[in-house]
């Protein structure tokens, strides 16, 4: 049961917090995160929040405490190269089936610093033909940064897509040393 009652029923908690990569839109249940948004300007701040307490059948309340106290804290170490492991409860609500099971051996399996290609994931989770499917499934994930799917790279070395665009991508990718800093 969720212990932040309001009217009855669940809340959701959101809060924007700056991040090395621009502001980020946060969220968590009574289970754990539940989702990270990117570019959290004006326009997500007003949409993200009711989007994801209408499909958490949730109340949105705006809040940088409580459930969301640790997050903001070791997202703020990560980005100041001070963390390297989010070992925090996860609410895997907004994800189901294969692209749950991805995005959890990707959590699990692909530690700071290193890249895993989109068929090795694949076939991590017994499915070596889903490539594409993996694809899918990163573009899907509701908690980037902390499911890393910025650590899913092409096969013969390209970044392959990625929701925040490839310019955060490549800032996830120079701040865990994976890539070299730009020259200018």
């Amino acid at each position: 049961m969720d212990s932040s009652v309001r009217g009855g029923g669940r809340t959701v908690e959101w809060a924007v917090v700056g991040s090395g990569i621009g502001p980020l839109l946060l969220a968590a249940t009574a289970d754990g995160l539940v989702g990270v948004v990117f570019h959290a300007g004006e326009e997500i701040r007003r949409e993200a929040p009711g989007r994801l307490a209408a499909r958490l059948g949730a109340e949105p309340v705006e809040t940088a405490s409580g459930r969301l106290a640790e997050p903001i804290r070791m997202l703020e170490a990560y980005f100041a190269g001070r963390l390297r492991d989010f070992r925090l409860p996860l609410d895997w609500s907004l994800t189901s089936g294969f692209n749950r099971q991805v995005l959890r051996e990707l959590a699990s399996g692909v530690p700071y610093g290193t890249l895993v290609g989109y068929g090795e994931l694949a076939a991590r989770v017994g499915q070596p033909g889903a490539a594409q499917a993996v694809g899918a499934a990163m573009g899907a994930n509701p908690l980037p940064v902390v499911v890393p799917c910025h650590r899913v790279v092409e096969a013969h070395g390209g970044l392959g897509g990625f929701g925040g665009g490839l310019e955060t991508k490549r800032r996830l990718l120079v701040l865990e040393g994976v890539l070299p800093e730009p020259l200018f």
